[in-house]
């Protein structure tokens, strides 16, 4: 099933004209992090399979594992009902935690207290 060729002016980049991305696991569904887009990433993205992402601390293109050689590998990219968050089903080498964790949702809180739920990789 096809439809209308995708136009990614039809997102809902906020004032600073970025875009939330969910990175999940395309393999078994682990959601492993969010972080930022801009048009720019979300093109070079799609025009290279790699992941990149905007880095809003260093107001720069970052294309994940570019340094820690833990790369995201587009394997499936979806838009929310909003146009407004997007969720990428990715290939991940390596962690994809700056912890050296494979989630950066590493951290529960139950009943008031935080655990942490994983160790380093």
């Amino acid at each position: 099933m096809s439809g209308p060729k995708f136009d990614p002016a039809t997102l809902k980049f906020d004032a600073n004209g970025l875009i939330p991305a969910i990175a999940q696991d395309a393999g078994n569904g682990e959601v492993l992090m969010m972080a930022w887009m801009n048009a720019t990433s979300l093109a070079k993205t799609l025009e290279t399979g790699r992941v990149t992402y905007w880095s809003r601390s260093r107001q720069e293109l970052w294309a994940k594992g570019e340094t820690s050689g833990h790369i995201q590998e587009l394997i499936e990219l979806r838009v929310d009902c909003d146009r407004d968050c997007l969720l990428m089903k990715v290939r991940q080498s390596g962690p994809a935690c700056h912890t050296n964790r494979r989630s950066c949702f590493y951290t529960l809180v139950e009943d008031g207290t935080e655990t942490i739920t994983s160790d380093p990789v």
